[in-house]
């Protein structure tokens, strides 16, 4: 049996640009973190060694790996040429909220994969087949960001290159500045879920064809730098003001990435206490992230007692193996 965990990611500032409508034209660029809410994978050989079954919020179980109807797994499965085995997968934050489940799940089971073959794969590795699967094997109008956002752990800032190579940089700030970042940023689950795929392809077409939202885009990978000489100055102060200007340009990129229950608690927010804040994800629901002094915390919690909170730290870690049981299958 083989066990990994991988984290989910926050990401700050220069979402969108990861999209190859815009990295084609101008590098792109994001900052972002994981945090210590987690996707497990589970995979060890199903008991007669014929069936393969597949368990996520549902449980197949075939005899021809082709008939699996999760798209992820019957492709991983396919291309490592395996069956004969269970996976099953568990997670902390559920689906649709903007925290990278889908990639996670991904970056997870091909770790796991690997793993199980006995094969040592580097981060930067899984999380390139990763996207390799999701935007090039099944057609997923998504970026790269969420991949290499959860494969590889800690602050770091993602850049996106025209010739398809992504480079990765640990941000590395001392521990009372990242002591002071944990205890300011807070999460707030809109109860909204919803589909990335249909507003980045909006997002995508507008890239391609209105200037002003590529434009805006350009911004927010300034701002994302912006963020990063911040973090490693150890000065916080325009911290909220660079997520407020992100979140201010990234709901011009596409129709559906705020709606009225976003505008009215993000308003609540600012009102009371938050310096700054962002949808998480692609937008149209899932977690709001507000950047507020420990001083003004009360005051925010109680504007949005109607919203779960979601407690959570930054994680240093990316994916990794947490359990390898003894190997006891031919």
């Amino acid at each position: 049996m083989i066990i990994t965990r991988t984290p989910f990611r926050i990401s700050f500032a220069g979402g969108g640009s990861d999209l190859p409508s815009f990295y084609r034209r101008h590098e792109g660029c994001v900052l972002s973190t994981t945090i210590n809410k987690y996707m497990y994978v589970i995979i060890h050989p199903t008991f007669n060694r014929q069936g393969t079954v597949v368990k996520y919020n549902r449980t197949e179980t075939v005899n021809n790996i082709r008939d699996i109807q999760h798209p992820i797994a019957r492709q991983l499965l396919l291309d490592h040429k395996m069956e004969g085995v269970e996976i099953v997968s568990t997670a902390d934050i559920p689906s649709g909220t903007g925290l990278s489940t889908s990639s996670a799940y991904t970056v997870g089971l091909i770790h796991a994969l690997h793993a199980f073959q006995g094969k040592f794969c580097s981060q930067e590795r899984i999380a390139r087949e990763a996207c390799e699967l999701e935007i090039e094997k099944l057609g997923e109008p998504i970026g790269k960001q969420d991949q290499y956002g959860t494969a590889i752990g800690g602050l770091k800032l993602i850049r996106f290159r025209e010739d398809e190579s992504v480079e990765v940089e640990p941000i590395i700030i001392d521990r009372g500045t990242l002591r002071r970042l944990d205890e300011n940023l807070l999460l707030f689950y809109t109860g909204i879920t919803h589909s990335a795929g249909e507003i980045l392809k909006e997002q995508n077409a507008n890239l391609t064809g209105e200037e002003d939202k590529f434009r805006n885009l350009v911004r927010m990978t300034e701002l994302a730098y912006e963020l990063r000489d911040s973090l490693t100055a150890g000065n916080l102060d325009d911290f909220g003001r660079v997520l407020n200007e992100n979140w201010l340009l990234k709901r011009q990129m596409a129709s559906r990435i705020s709606n009225d229950v976003v505008e009215k608690y993000y308003r609540l927010a600012m009102e009371n206490g938050a310096l700054g804040g962002k949808l998480l994800g692609a937008g149209g629901g899932g977690f709001l992230l507000f950047y507020c002094p420990k001083e003004r915390q009360k005051r925010l919690r109680s504007a949005l007692s109607d919203l779960t909170e979601l407690a959570f730290s930054i994680e240093n870690s990316g994916t990794k193996v947490i359990y390898v049981g003894e190997k006891d299958w031919e």
